[in-house]
């Protein structure tokens, strides 16, 4: 094993947490912004890159922590280690409601590909990569673009979907159309690629993008019932937009149903 082993538990319905639980000398890496809480003993260290490559030079790990610039994601990651005598816990939370969804990496032959934000945190020893889309229709219309994170190893790793998440196993052939912000993962013989809804109604009404992913068997397949893009659509939506007030939504009373509520701002 180059990867620690971690045991965990997950807790909470719709804001979901992971517990880790650390033997000495065992770590585990996250991406800034996810951790939630620690017992006393756990240091933390801010490293290049996902520090799975103890051997690299100093130009190599530069080079492999600057692709994480094409994902959107930082320089760097978190990385958080047991260093004292006694099992310690350490837990992360979800950025915004929905489940967590813990892999393991040795039943999906060592790779699993996921949307570029889904990553949550992993075992110390787990690589955090990039993944480039050999088809330019998926790289200009696949939502995701050229590129999407890869998590490699023998470790555990965990990912975060939006509102309910859908395990789909596909069978050899098997095809899946899929809304392009709902895909979480898949393993690598999923094989993806996009495809065009067709007809002018549903292109100029349907409401529902030009484009479907589709994705063929065989292998696993994540799917997230709420993308974060489709969370923060609704909430711009309903949002006071140029200082004005807002929609008044659920009342046909409107402002005057604000008062009436006890929101009585003008």
């Amino acid at each position: 094993m180059n990867a620690h082993e971690i045991d965990y538990q997950i807790f909470g319905e719709e804001m979901q947490y992971v517990e880790l639980e650390l033997d000495p000398q065992e770590a585990v890496i996250a991406e800034a912004g996810n951790f939630m809480m620690m017992d006393n003993g756990i240091k933390m260290d801010t490293i290049f890159g996902d520090g799975s490559k103890q051997n690299e030079g100093f130009l190599g790990k530069v080079l492999g922590a600057g692709k994480r610039l094409l994902t959107g994601e930082s320089l760097f990651m978190t990385i958080f280690s047991n260093e004292v005598q006694g099992k310690k816990k350490i837990s992360f939370a979800s950025p915004y409601p929905g489940k967590v969804i813990p892999i393991d990496l040795t039943r999906f032959n060592g790779k699993f590909i996921c949307q570029k934000d889904a990553f949550l945190c992993a075992a110390k020893g787990v690589s955090i990569g990039i993944e480039f889309s050999k088809k330019l229709g998926r790289g200009f219309f696949g939502g995701e673009g050229f590129i999407m994170q890869k998590v490699e190893g023998d470790g555990m790793a965990f990912v975060h979907a939006g509102g309910t998440m859908a395990r789909k196993e596909l069978q050899p052939g098997e095809k899946l159309k899929v809304d392009t912000g709902c895909i979480i993962g898949f393993t690598q013989t999923v094989d993806y690629d996009i495809e065009f809804v067709g007809g002018i109604r549903n292109t100029l009404f349907g409401g529902e993008g030009l484009f479907f992913a589709t994705l063929t068997g065989p292998g696993t397949v994540y799917i997230q019932s709420l993308p974060f893009s489709r969370l923060a659509s609704r909430i711009h939506q309903a949002a006071p937009q140029g200082g004005g007030k807002d929609k008044g939504e659920g009342s046909i009373l409107g402002g005057i149903g604000d008062v009436i509520s006890g929101d009585n701002r003008f």
